[in-house]
């Protein structure tokens, strides 16, 4: 059941969650999309984002296309008060209106756009650069992404050991609970240095803030270990970075746009569309590190609202008001 002209489909987290979209399904949604955008027939603009000094980060992204007709702008707020106020600390919205006439389409909850999107990103790329026998997994913040990208992990490698660090005690209890309800063993770090060293895959999510002290060496990884750093690399001394031997960021185009730039031009050795279209190799080297340094891309919000949208006409989910009611 697809939409009128004269109504909007309104989809929560929890709708969208019970779909039960695979993460291959994810994958190839974001996937597509980047070639879509390679070809042309996808536009984005760079991701703005304010910071008003107290520990918020608003930002927003914009895509569009006429194949298919959407314009999808998402808006989030990364707010630090929010746990104590017993609310995710990340929320927001996403806008879905026809690209050609702007009509009002969809209004979707972004809790679970961005949770899958940017572990569905990291997938992308760790899928071409990671060791593809990857059997452990180190995470250096404990919340909704690290929970996100090893359900992303598990689909991907082989995994059978999980370590965990972050300043959240009840979040590392969680994220090892999860990691042996699926039969892995589950490691409370109690350093970050004792979570990466021999890890094959590291996940750091640590919620981003400009004014938080760096704690984080590469040359803590072993030769042939990926890193997926979804905090702008925040949280990573920026003179350690060298360590990498290749480092892949969402989009070159954004980096350029942006006033502060997540690590230094020299050690980029291309962006996402460079990967997925081919013209950058990195496949896996045992005596490489490599690692993949975003801060969200709009290409990412397009794929995944778009799947979500279509899907929920499949089977009905959401709830479809009319514009006059």
């Amino acid at each position: 059941m697809s939409n009128t002209g004269n109504e909007f489909l309104v989809l929560s987290d929890a709708e969208m969650e019970r779909m039960a979209v695979s993460q291959e399904d994810i994958v190839t949604a974001i996937e597509g999309a980047i070639r879509a955008e390679a070809r042309g027939d996808v536009w984005t603009a760079p991701k703005s984002a304010v910071l008003p000094g107290d520990g918020r980060y608003i930002m927003t992204t914009l895509s569009a296309s006429d194949s298919p007709g959407f314009t999808v702008t998402k808006s989030v707020m990364v707010s630090p008060c929010n746990p104590q106020r017993g609310l995710p600390s990340i929320d927001g919205s996403i806008v879905l209106h026809d690209s050609e006439t702007g009509a009002l389409k969809a209004v979707l909850q972004a809790g679970w756009v961005t949770a899958v999107r940017t572990a569905g990103l990291s997938a992308v790329v760790a899928r071409r650069l990671a060791n593809p026998k990857a059997r452990s997994v180190a995470f250096i913040g404990c919340g909704v992404q690290a929970r996100s990208h090893l359900a992303a992990f598990r689909a991907l490698f082989p995994l059978e050991e999980v370590r965990a660090f972050g300043r959240g005690p009840g979040n590392r209890k969680r994220l090892c609970a999860l990691a042996e309800e699926h039969r892995l063993s589950a490691q409370d770090c109690t350093t970050p240095r004792e979570a990466l060293e021999g890890a094959d895959l590291v996940v750091s999510s640590v919620t981003l803030s400009f004014e938080s002290e760096p704690f984080l060496d590469a040359a803590w990884l072993k030769p042939g270990a990926f890193a997926t750093v979804t905090d702008a690399a925040t949280p990573w001394h920026s003179a350690s970075l060298s360590a990498f031997d290749a480092i892949v960021i969402d989009d070159r185009a954004q980096e350029r746009a942006s006033g502060k730039k997540m690590v230094p031009s020299n050690l980029v050795a291309g962006d996402c569309k460079d990967l997925v279209v081919g013209s950058l190799d990195l496949r896996f080297r045992p005596d490489r590190r490599t690692a993949f340094v975003f801060r969200g891309l709009a290409i990412g919000d397009f794929a995944l609202a778009c799947l979500a949208y279509r899907r929920a006409n499949e089977t009905g989910a959401g709830k479809r008001l009319s514009m006059g009611a």
